[in-house]
């Protein structure tokens, strides 16, 4: 399945395909050369290639000025990283964007896009493909939370404007979910529930969630729909890195098989996610 199909979402607003652009910026000199010995004779240094180091651009990104603790797999974060090496393509990243009670575009997520492209633009210094940057816009979160789809989609396409001028890509989650439809198996429908991740989206449940029988049964609901997206990211992203605002403690929520980058939201030391901040960058 390709996210660049359009396909009809389950009660959420049409996929909207936009343009792949990869984040521009002046590549610098990097990267080291080996000898290449020869049965007859040792040849000179080749000359070093930039882009080739994987622990370079690994680290271009996997630092302190963006993530918010280490990777849970950092063997799994290189070999996608070097698989995308070997392919000379851009590393890609795939980020969940959501929306919450200012349901307008505002400064706090222009700062959290621009300290994306700052990421991007740092990685794009190590390896010269760059990152394709994925924002995975979750309708479906938003409906569980009682907030009008057409004003969700109103925010979701205002922030995605501002997005495409910096060369991300923006899709929405509840088309994923139907586009996987028939490869989303019974695993992922019939999951057991986790008490530890219900306890932590139950806190978050009695804050957000506005549908019918409290904070443990949006907890419910929220587990659910999480198990089966998931999966349908997996499908539509297979070969990208998962970049998260939230922390290790939700890592069952996340794609299983993808490496995850756990990531400050707006700059370094600060992980409130910008949706859920006033305008003027208080907490909502």
């Amino acid at each position: 399945m390709s996210v660049d199909n359009n396909v009809a979402d389950y009660g959420a607003p049409q996929y909207m395909t936009v343009r792949k652009v990869t984040v521009a910026q002046a590549p610098v000199a990097g990267g080291g050369g080996l000898y290449a010995d020869t049965a007859q004779r040792k040849r000179p240094p080749a000359v070093p290639t930039l882009g080739t180091d994987i622990d370079a651009i690994v680290k271009s990104f996997n630092t302190w000025a963006f993530k918010r603790e280490q990777p849970c797999d950092p063997e799994r974060l290189q070999r996608f990283v070097a698989a995308a090496v070997q392919a000379s393509r851009p590393l890609s990243f795939a980020f969940y964007w959501g929306r919450g009670p200012r349901g307008v575009r505002a400064q706090p997520d222009i700062d959290c896009l621009n300290y994306i492209s700052m990421m991007a633009g740092r990685i794009k210094k190590f390896y010269p493909k760059g990152a394709s940057i994925n924002l995975i816009f979750t309708d479906t979160h938003a409906r569980l939370n009682g907030y009008d789809p057409a004003s969700t989609e109103d925010y979701f396409s205002a922030i995605e404007a501002v997005a495409l001028d910096y060369g991300f890509q923006g899709c929405r989650l509840g088309a994923l979910v139907a586009a996987a439809e028939a490869e989303i198996g019974v695993e992922a429908r019939e999951a057991p529930l986790d008490p530890q991740l219900l306890g932590q989206l139950e806190r978050t449940a009695a804050k957000w969630f506005r549908g019918e029988g409290g904070a443990q049964r949006g907890a419910e609901l929220y587990y659910r729909a999480n198990m089966i997206e998931r999966r349908a990211v997996e499908i539509a992203f297979p070969q990208s890195i998962f970049a998260s605002f939230n922390g290790s403690e939700q890592r069952g929520l996340f794609p299983e098989s993808l490496p995850i980058f756990y990531m400050y939201s707006l700059r370094r030391g600060f992980s409130v996610k910008p949706w859920f901040l006033h305008a003027d960058g208080t907490p909502a």
